[in-house]
């Protein structure tokens, strides 16, 4: 399990925690009390930025859209101020995803807001939507479609109960349709069949597999979907969109001609700006997937991450489900890396790291750096599914790529260096790709990982090494029973060997032989 973090909240009285939601099209941010198995949001933000609208040619943010983004978070800020980062978490989906040169952005937003950012990839967006939109649905196990169309990209996911079955993120979203086929804001024939059939195309490879999956109820959620279901003049929340609706809404858009001269029901000036391409894309679903109903829930991506971070909160952590996935499609021995993440951590703990940085760097990167490490123990043969020779780097390869439940791009990132470094030559460039806190952490827990991992090379049930670890800077200590070492001259040898690849990194190793040290279960 993963170690629970620590609040002062989770003991004394309601809790409080807080989701922002940096979409494409808009900010949103969620405030909500729990106390017991009662949730109540007590704030409720949203501001209309554009992102999507801000990216270049190159992938670059304009100006514009970065001041107005940064202003934004300015004010989220102020109300986060005194929540602790353990109660808030703040993820950014497509087009921080997209984004080109974004590090000097995210630095200043997290200034500004005062939490750390975690762009999430798609698969991961839809499980989180998802996981909101059930937030409104009985516990039964009936078959759903979940459909949520943002400014950049549109999630689709068929779940079973809390079960995800299929997800998928798929580049059609209501601000980059528009502005690819409606960017003078003309809507005509060809340019609404263009823009439908551009959708099909981009769902024709998950269709298919949807279809023959199935679902008892289809259901839509965010502000595209909704502003749809208002502007079919359906102003029942309880109301459902047809295809007979889309084809009337579509025509209407169509003899109207133009986005400014848009008049439908309940079309705030803000949605009829790029209304044509959430229009366009939820018709696209339609016709590809045979969509006869769709219902429009409340909740979508902010509430899913509350829904994650108070079980992260609770010590469920989703990454610990998404390792065990790993697990289990790469074919990783299990045993004998859990094993390796017991030792890991039980180093981890013993050496001086956290007591000799904590007037410097944050715990929470302490904290997080130690889940890294167990999740990098459990996963470090990953790579033998593709080869073993170089199988450290085919490791990196499938933790950067593959998608991993509950991780964002940078736990990863964090996760796929530590399995690189694990073994072969600890090179220290691959860690200056991490933002310059975390260098120092990842670094000594690569230390640690190698050293666990070479302690269990004879890879015995048995053989739980009896140790305790010291880093002072580039000066590691490692102490072992004296009998225990005694009894494994390989083990020995084995160290002398990484005494000298740790010295081409600039560290010293001395391996010491203690007396009655224990052994950590």
């Amino acid at each position: 399990m993963s170690m629970p973090l620590k609040s002062p909240e989770l003991s004394q009285g309601p809790l409080t925690v807080a989701a922002v939601d940096l979409g494409s099209n808009s900010f949103h941010m969620i405030v909500v009390q729990i106390e017991g198995s009662q949730r109540r949001v007590v704030d409720r933000l949203k501001e209309s930025v554009r992102l999507a609208g801000g990216l270049d040619a190159d992938g670059t943010l304009d100006a514009p859209t970065r001041e107005a983004a940064l202003a934004c978070l300015s004010r989220f800020g102020q109300r986060l101020s005194q929540l602790p980062s353990a109660q808030v978490r703040v993820v950014g989906t497509n087009t921080l995803r997209q984004a080109r040169h974004a590090e000097g952005f995210l630095a200043e937003a997290e200034a500004v807001l005062g939490h750390p950012i975690e762009i999430i990839y798609g698969v991961e967006e839809a499980r989180l939507i998802y996981a909101g939109v059930c937030e409104d649905l009985a516990a039964e196990d009936e078959q759903r479609l979940v459909v949520d169309i943002g400014g950049g990209s549109t999630e689709l996911v068929i779940g079973c109960g809390p079960r995800v079955l299929h997800a998928e993120s798929v580049s059609l979203g209501a601000v980059s349709f528009t502005r690819e086929f409606f960017p003078d804001g003309k809507v005509d024939k060809t340019r609404w069949r263009a823009a439908v059939t551009a959708a099909r195309v981009a769902l024709e490879r998950l269709a298919y597999t949807y279809r023959q999956t199935g679902w008892s109820r289809a259901i839509g959620a965010s502000g595209s979907v909704k502003s749809i279901l208002r502007a079919s003049g359906i102003e029942d929340p309880a109301g459902v969109i047809t295809p007979d609706a889309l084809d009337k809404l579509g025509r209407q858009v169509r003899r109207t001609g133009n986005l400014d001269k848009l008049s439908l029901p309940g079309l705030s000036a803000e949605r009829q700006a790029i209304f044509a391409g959430g229009l366009a894309v939820l018709t696209g679903i339609f016709e590809s997937l045979s969509v006869q109903r769709m219902a429009v829930s409340d909740k979508a991506l902010r509430e899913g991450v509350i829904t994650d971070l108070l079980d992260r909160l609770a010590a469920h952590d989703a990454r610990d489900d998404g390792v065990a996935e790993a697990v289990a499609r790469f074919g990783v021995d299990d045993g004998h890396g859990r094993r390796v993440a017991a030792t890991a951590v039980s180093l981890w703990r013993s050496h001086a790291v956290a007591a000799a940085a904590a007037a410097d760097e944050p715990s929470r990167i302490e904290s997080d750096t130690r889940q890294t490490l167990r999740w990098a123990a459990i996963l470090h043969e990953i790579g033998l599914a593709i080869a073993h020779r170089a199988y450290h780097k085919h490791g990196q390869y499938l933790l950067e790529n593959a998608d991993l439940r509950g991780f964002s791009q940078a736990d990863q990132h964090r996760l796929a260096t530590l399995v690189r470094l694990h073994r072969g030559r600890l090179r220290a460039e691959i860690v200056d790709a991490l933002p310059a806190a975390w260098q120092p952490w990842i670094l000594r827990a690569s230390v640690t990982l190698r050293l666990a991992v070479l302690l269990h090379r004879a890879r015995n049930p048995a053989a739980r090494p009896p140790a305790r670890l010291s880093i002072d800077k580039k000066h590691v200590i490692l102490t072992l029973d004296a009998d225990w070492l005694a009894e494994r001259p390989l083990t020995r040898a084995d160290l002398d060997v990484e005494a000298g690849r740790l010295a081409k990194a600039g560290y010293t190793l001395v391996v010491e032989a203690g007396d009655a040290l224990p052994i950590d279960p």
